[in-house]
């Protein structure tokens, strides 16, 4: 399975939060997935923490886990934002969002807004 990671999924799994399901866990974990986290999700984080809406525990560029994989922005993602439709107006998810869509990734989230999209939620 191939799967992109929502922020807070890869934030909850790095601090063993409870709201992550252990499920979920177990499947970011398991080396049969392919398992990605979006540059967007990177900038999101480093906005947040920035304006003082997060903490993180290490510095950015030491954020991701060996095994996951850094899913870069493309101009077709980018496109693929013209006609989304605007179920979700956070752009950071609207652009994880066509990021899923336009490499066929499901997407690992506990965010409702993102079941109106076309895309495989885990």
């Amino acid at each position: 399975m191939e799967i992109l990671l929502d922020t807070h999924i890869l934030l909850w799994h790095l601090a063993d939060d409870p709201r992550l399901k252990l499920a979920k866990s177990k499947i970011i974990e398991d080396t049969e997935n392919e398992v990605f986290f979006s540059i967007i999700s990177l900038w999101e984080i480093a906005i947040k923490t920035r304006i003082g809406k997060l903490k993180i525990s290490q510095p950015i560029a030491r954020l991701i886990p060996y095994g996951i994989h850094l899913l870069d922005l493309k101009i077709n993602h980018i496109q693929k934002l013209e006609n989304l439709a605007l179920h979700h107006r956070d752009p950071f998810d609207r652009l994880l969002i066509a990021q899923a869509m336009e490499e066929n990734l499901s997407i690992m989230t506990n965010d409702i807004y993102f079941k109106n999209y076309e895309i495989e939620l885990i």
